[in-house]
């Protein structure tokens, strides 16, 4: 991996560790379910040099475009591959939501009851929280907790609209210096990319960079950033993506998306010794009405990721 010079080790707070936990396992976001990928037996193929070198081959074995950002927090060195190509972010985002209604928020306006109907549940799809709540209500801060644990839509549309819509969102962003990511629209529409356009999409470099920022104590407090990692490492939809891939014994807090050709992962990995390490992995079928691959998130984790 190349060395960046806007990192440096020692970022972290102490303590990152104990948020890092592992979770059960649910149905993606949406209800999809990956299909099997056929891959490349390695007798068929020559093996890879190197992490590169292998996400290359996993692109071909898929049929599939793969961005990868990687940063390693205890000595500054990343790893990229299509780390500056545009692709459908999905859920991945209500992870940034979250992070940014704590931070426009205090502990007495999280308290608020919020409500919303039957037909915002149904506009919205994939809500396993909220369509148990429709006659009580949640509050705003467990509205957060459930868009990033269980990747309720319409948790995150909430969230949305007490941010000022997709564009207090994108200003949200802005302010932490991501000017790439462009949030356009609501949960299911957020899901909607069309070729050649920047509507619903962001890069793998900076989801990354949003994440470093987030784990270093730049964008929340250390109990808001805490909140946040326990609530991603809870995350309910993961287990099959970089949780898979990951090397045993680390512990993985993460947000995943999916949609369509789609599939998605961002996380903050703690090896068992050491600062954590950032990965993004952002996934797409070459094939538009292929179903997303699970397994293909978790073989690019693996073939990314130090071996210990």
């Amino acid at each position: 991996m190349s060395a960046s010079p806007s990192l440096g080790p020692g970022t972290l707070a102490l303590g990152l560790a104990l948020l890092l936990s592992g979770c059960s396992s649910l149905p993606a976001e949406g209800g999809g379910v990956g299909a099997s990928a056929e891959s490349t037996s390695p007798a068929e193929a020559p093996s890879p040099s190197g992490p590169v070198d292998a996400v290359d081959q996993l692109e071909q074995e898929y049929d599939a475009r793969v961005g990868v950002s990687m940063i390693d927090l205890d000595d500054g060195s990343t790893l990229s591959h299509r780390g500056g190509e545009r692709f459908g972010f999905a859920s991945t985002m209500k992870a940034f939501a979250a992070a940014a209604l704590l931070h426009s928020t205090g502990a007495e306006e999280r308290g608020q009851l919020v409500r919303w109907t039957s037909a915002d549940i149904e506009a919205a799809g994939y809500s396993p929280v909220t369509e148990q709540a429709v006659d009580t209500g949640l509050t705003l801060g467990e509205l957060a907790e459930a868009a990033v644990r269980q990747s309720d839509n319409t948790a995150m549309n909430l969230i949305v609209e007490h941010l000022g819509g997709p564009e207090g969102l994108q200003r949200a962003l802005e302010g932490i210096g991501d000017s790439v990511t462009r949030p356009v629209d609501r949960e299911p529409e957020l899901n909607d990319v069309v070729a050649g356009e920047t509507a619903n999409t962001s890069t793998a470099e900076a989801l990354a960079g949003n994440l470093e920022r987030l784990v270093a104590g730049e964008w929340l407090d250390e109990d808001d950033r805490r909140m946040v990692m326990d609530w991603m490492g809870g995350n309910a939809t993961g287990d099959t993506l970089i949780r898979a891939g990951a090397p045993e014994g680390w512990s993985v807090a993460e947000k995943s998306g999916g949609a369509g050709a789609m599939r998605h992962d961002v996380a903050v990995l703690q090896p068992p010794e050491g600062e954590p390490i950032v990965l993004v992995v952002l996934t797409e079928r070459n094939d538009a009405d292929a179903e997303y691959e699970d397994a293909l998130v978790a073989d690019v984790a693996e073939a990314v990721l130090p071996d210990d």
